[in-house]
């Protein structure tokens, strides 16, 4: 492994860089961190893994660009879940430290990909709805299926490419220059840089949804003044009023779960980060994680063309299952019969 020079509170541990990273020192919190992370990452696995399922099952739904954006969002947590869990386990939990500089960096660049097209398929997500809540006359003429698949793929090679960046030639090891104290051989500048990039997609996302949030405002104005009115319109309103409650969940679960880590990567930046404190940003890490696993019950379980097919497939899975359990019996009334025979 390169000699890379390490951060001064760490000096200690210059034989081997690695391990200046585990923080962990206690087997109780090893034991937290195994369980929260296998926790959420099953669960994020298997929420994100129906999502999909049932986006891409259906003809109407995989066809519409607003299902893609969530389809792309389901894809990007299932391989943030497995690649984060895996590596980070195995990092701190198990203390594993015996592979390159090279295979980290390839990790962190998985797991930053991840989360980047995670928030960045959240970003798209938020211009749709911002569209089609400011200009609902050009909606299908602004978005159409084919501007979709443009966006998702300038959205994964972007994200892949500054995840990347590292492993590329972007570290404190090639430059020379100081390390971060939360990731080893990842560059202060390159963090800060990455830093800059989600608070860039972060804000976009607030700042599209609190519109979306404002019009929809305006909506429930217009409807207590015109109570009597029906139809289309009103249909319209009350829509944009379930949106603006799903938007206020989607805002508070995005904001109390990525905070945190943000808050202790900009620290880093600029001042040293006592141990404590570097065993709290491993904690809050797996809010990310978090975040990953309410994001479908967030967006795809309150949508209703997605909950009806989800009751659908338990309705077919009911009918299966109680067919298994009947056909036995008949089987053997049957065979009763012919042996009474």
């Amino acid at each position: 492994m390169d000699a890379c020079r390490i951060p001064a509170n760490t000096s200690k541990c210059s034989r081997n860089t690695m391990e200046c990273f585990m923080v962990l020192s206690t087997q109780a919190q090893k034991i937290s961190i195994g369980i929260l992370c296998g926790l959420f990452g099953t669960m994020c696995v298997f929420e994100n893994s129906l999502v999909l399922y049932l986006i891409f099952s259906s003809p109407g739904t995989r066809k519409k660009p607003s299902y893609l954006f969530i389809g792309s969002l389901a894809l990007a947590d299932i391989l943030a879940s497995i690649i984060f869990v895996c590596s980070f386990v195995n990092f701190h939990v198990f203390n594993e430290a015996g592979f390159s500089k090279e295979v980290f960096l390839l990790q962190l660049g998985g797991v930053n990909t991840s989360f980047s097209a995670s928030l960045s398929s959240l970003l798209l997500t938020a211009l749709d709805r911002y569209i089609s809540i400011t200009r609902p006359s050009e909606y299908k003429l602004l978005m159409t299926r084919k501007r979709a698949w443009t966006a998702l793929g300038v959205l994964w090679v972007t994200c892949a490419t500054i995840a990347c960046l590292p492993l590329l030639g972007w570290n404190c090891c090639v430059l020379d220059s100081a390390c971060s104290e939360l990731f080893p051989f990842v560059d202060d500048n390159y963090l800060s840089g990455w830093i800059f990039f989600v608070v860039v997609l972060l804000g976009c996302i607030v700042y599209a949804y609190a519109h979306v949030l404002w019009r929809a405002r305006q909506h429930v104005a217009y409807m207590e003044k015109h109570q009597a009115q029906v139809g289309k319109q009103n249909t319209r309103m009350r829509m944009d009023v379930m949106l603006a409650k799903t938007l206020v969940m989607v805002l508070a679960v995005l904001v109390l779960c990525w905070s945190p880590v943000l808050v202790l990567m900009i620290y880093s930046v600029f001042a040293r980060l006592s141990d404590h404190l570097r065993k709290v940003f491993a904690f809050c890490s797996t809010l990310c994680l978090l975040n990953s696993m309410v994001n479908p019950i967030i967006y795809a379980l309150r949508s209703k063309e997605l909950f009806s097919s989800l009751r659908r497939v338990f309705s077919h899975f009911r009918r299966q299952l109680k067919a298994a359990e009947e056909s036995p019996e008949a089987e053997s009334t049957h065979k009763s019969s012919v042996i009474e025979t």
